[in-house]
């Protein structure tokens, strides 16, 4: 049986290199994927101009839509809270900086612990209202197939495994800070082949769809 310290000497090497190398591979395939996709010269004469109204979608579709919010109000809160909360705590934990240091070269300032731990709780909070949300929401659970579901799950095991590790929840350490590496390379590996990967192509869409209705001089 393997001890939990080679377990996670295992994770932090060799594994983790594996993870990264899929991660960045696979995500420069699908941008590939998308821009050799390209888009067919559009001969009309311009209406309007695209840049503005590329960004303008972009900020009007982040936030929530008067309408929506009124029929779904738990799916809207819930998806910010849950953002809010990974982003701060995946990009502003300092030992997640510092691990992106060593990786990659560079890093930035991080937040200080307590306010990390506050945003994580957030969104954990905000990944398992999501999944009731889908769950019990008769509309939610038609439009919801096995692949949100996976990411749900790739998504909350860092989540839950990174807050039981810093609070030192679960003996011995090693362990589940070794589980908590390997959820997040497993999210890795799967990132550029789900829908993990609206993260980059996100705002690249909102952008596309305002300019093109910029172009011919009508609202997005």
């Amino acid at each position: 049986m393997i001890e939990p310290m080679d377990f996670l000497l295992w994770v932090r090497g060799s594994l983790f290199d594996v993870a990264v190398t899929v991660f960045v591979i696979g995500i420069i395939i699908r941008f590939f994927e998308i821009l050799s996709l390209g888009r067919s010269k559009d001969l009309a004469e311009a209406k309007g101009t695209e840049f503005v109204p590329g960004i303008k979608t972009i900020i009007t579709r982040t936030l929530p839509e008067q309408g929506t919010f009124k029929r779904q109000p738990l799916t809207i809160i819930a998806g910010y809270v849950f953002h809010v909360g990974l982003l701060v705590s995946l990009v502003l934990f300092i030992p997640h900086i510092e691990l992106f240091r060593q990786t990659f070269g560079f890093g930035w300032p991080g937040l200080p612990n307590p306010i990390v731990d506050a945003a994580a709780v957030l969104g954990i909070v905000g990944l398992l209202a999501a999944l009731w949300n889908r769950i019990t929401n008769p509309v939610m659970k038609i439009l919801t197939d096995n692949e949100d579901y996976l990411v749900w799950v790739l998504t909350f095991l860092p989540m839950i495994t990174g807050y039981l590790a810093y609070h030192r929840m679960v003996n011995p350490y090693p362990l589940i800070l070794g589980l908590h590496i390997l959820s997040i390379e497993l999210l890795m590996v799967f990132f550029p082949f789900t829908k993990l990967m609206h993260t980059f192509t996100l705002f690249l869409a909102r952008w596309y769809n305002g300019a093109m209705s910029g172009r011919r001089g009508v609202e997005s």
